[in-house]
């Protein structure tokens, strides 16, 4: 899956931003006999990118992917 990247329009920011994400995956956990549990194997079945937000100016309605 490519990662996006984003530019604030506002402030001119390109490197922090918070985002809120939706995800469905499968993975494989795995269990210790102590109860310890491991995930393994992650992969991303979908994601939907459901709001980006510039860090820097708190502005979610100027970020553009690049």
């Amino acid at each position: 899956m490519d990662v996006p990247r984003y530019r604030c329009r506002a402030c001119g920011n390109l490197t922090r931003f918070d985002l809120v994400v939706t995800r469905r995956t499968r993975a494989f956990h795995h269990y210790s006999v102590g109860g310890q549990r491991s995930v393994e194997n992650e992969e991303v079945l979908s994601q939907i990118i459901e709001q980006v937000t510039c860090r820097w100016c708190g502005s979610d309605k100027a970020v553009e992917e690049i």
